[in-house]
């Protein structure tokens, strides 16, 4: 080939070489212009955002919150992956996003393959009555009804949140048929509705739904609620996380973020009527049912989240104690897994809580203050408590109570002929009331029984004496208010059934019992 043709070629390629460079080069370019040339020269960047159309993260995708953040100098672009949890957190883990919401169960059960790629930076809300456990009432109109009945069909949205609902009912109220192992029993849906729809059916006996779902049912005569979440405290708790390496790179960012949407919550809080018109005029939603999704969310102020969830401590220089909640929250949810088989011990790293949280930012905006808040030290309201006060009630208030369900708990042993409670007793009694702080707004029935041997007239006076030193523990220990709790004996009147297989011996020990029944009132 004769160096004419070869530098022709050479020219060629420069030339093709060139065209290409352009080609990529010049979208970087004309971006590179038009940002010098209008106001986004003015943004910092931009924080990506996985989230869901849970009505708890209304305020985070809110048009307020974008517009917030754009004055901090971020655009904040978020997108719905339709609560692809285990998808979320691979995608936090990988740095495609920079925050993610979740659930403290959620957190636990997806982000544990992936090293939990986020810290947890403030709690966002609480489920009150957005989930609920319903059922035919045909079946049974409390959660003891359904112990024994093992062919129960049971409709749910596998790993959402409703789902943990279960895993905590069954767990905690040992209810372990609301968690049926073989596959005709266990109806797994996509979404609250299609649950309704097996329920509606006839084709589940139980469902657990989302509002507006659970209103739709309880509309039905035939359906009833076992429990809902507007009775629990710390069970389903939504949770901002933020990608480990976006804390590092961008802390300014983040204190945006958390100030911006502090500021959303509080104005929302302050106009109920301006929350709910937002919510119809950017979901499409009717004001009904924007309403019944508002009615099952109760928001964590940053009042709250620092001195109720984070612990930060200046809460005690007004006299106040600082409360460390979220990383109760994520012990007692770790033992609620490990219970219904998705772990077989806590995936919380070596047992430390406290490797999942980042409260400095909160802290931040707690000391320094954000214009418009209340100032630090403030009373907060709306916590629940183990020392809550109740009203009094006599003996046939009482009785119209309605019972919930029975929790579970380990034998509580006492002596031959003795009503004294020793060690072993109390500390099974203090397991106890870690179930009892999920559930604040339940009274509480303390039940004696013996055995079928013996007096029944002293049988059911010792009984008594048991459950009496049962309740005396919770109330002098715990603070527990003695008008919330009520001790019976009943001696040998209310026998458990005996087993199939089971030997005299076993069942008559079975017989000595105390339990511990969490009974509500009907309005």
């Amino acid at each position: 080939m004769n160096k004419k043709i070869t530098g022709a070629l050479l020219l060629l390629l420069l030339g093709a070489a060139i065209l290409i460079g352009i080609k990529l080069l010049l979208p970087g370019f004309i971006e590179e212009k038009q940002v010098s040339t209008s106001d986004a020269s003015k943004m910092k960047g931009k924080i990506r955002l996985a989230l869901d159309n849970w009505i708890g993260y209304f305020p985070l995708r809110s048009n307020e919150m974008k517009t917030l953040m754009r004055r901090g100098g971020w655009n904040l672009v978020w997108t719905d992956d339709k609560a692809d949890y285990r998808t979320r957190m691979e995608q936090l883990h990988k740095g495609e996003i920079d925050v993610a919401v979740a659930t403290v169960d959620s957190y636990l059960l997806n982000g544990a393959e992936f090293d939990f790629p986020g810290s947890i930076v403030a709690v966002l809300d609480e489920s009150k009555g957005g989930d609920a456990i319903v059922a035919r009432k045909k079946q049974a109109e409390n959660l003891d009804g359904l112990k024994g009945k093992d062919d129960l069909k049971i409709a749910f949205t596998p790993n959402s949140p409703s789902h943990y609902l279960l895993k905590a009912a069954a767990d905690h109220f040992n209810v372990p048929e609301l968690l049926p192992s073989r596959k005709g029993n266990r109806i797994e849906t996509q979404g609250s509705e299609g649950a309704l729809k097996k329920l509606l059916a006839g084709k589940a006996d139980i469902a657990v739904l989302w509002e507006p779902d659970v209103s739709r049912a309880l509309a039905e005569k035939n359906i009833v609620k076992l429990l809902g979440t507007e009775d629990t405290a710390r069970l389903i708790v939504d949770i901002l996380l933020v990608n480990r390496d976006f804390i590092q790179d961008e802390p300014e960012a983040v204190k945006v973020l958390l100030s911006s949407y502090f500021r959303v919550l509080k104005k929302y809080r302050d106009n109920p009527d301006f929350l709910e018109k937002d919510v119809v005029e950017e979901t499409g939603l009717s004001r009904k049912t924007a309403q019944a999704m508002l009615h099952g969310v109760r928001w964590v102020s940053l009042m709250e989240n620092c001195e109720k969830w984070f612990g930060i401590t200046q809460a005690a220089r007004s006299g106040g104690q600082a409360q460390e909640l979220v990383s109760d929250t994520i012990e007692s949810t770790a033992a609620t897994l490990v219970n219904a088989g998705d772990f077989s011990s806590s995936p919380v790293p070596d047992q430390n809580p406290y490797r999942l949280l980042k409260s400095s930012f909160l802290q931040e905006l707690y000391t320094k203050g954000i214009s418009g808040f209340t100032k630090p030290g403030a009373a907060t309201q709306g916590t629940d408590s183990l020392t809550a006060p109740f009203p009094p009630l006599d003996a046939g208030a009482w009785e119209r109570l309605r019972e919930v369900g029975t929790l579970k708990i380990e034998p509580i042993i006492f002596q031959h002929g003795s009503a004294e409670l020793d060690l072993f007793s109390e500390e099974v009694l203090k397991k106890v009331v870690a179930r009892l702080e999920h559930y604040p707004h339940f009274r509480i029935m303390v039940k004696g029984h013996t055995g079928l041997r013996g007096d029944p007239e002293q049988n059911k006076a010792l009984s008594q004496q048991r459950a009496d030193s049962v309740a005396a523990f919770l109330q002098k220990k715990f603070g527990i208010d003695p008008n919330r709790i009520r001790a019976v004996g009943y001696g040998a009147d209310r026998p458990l059934q005996q087993l199939p297989g089971e030997s005299k011996r076993a069942y008559e020990h079975r017989l000595l019992r105390v339990e511990i029944v969490l009974v509500r009132e009907v309005f």
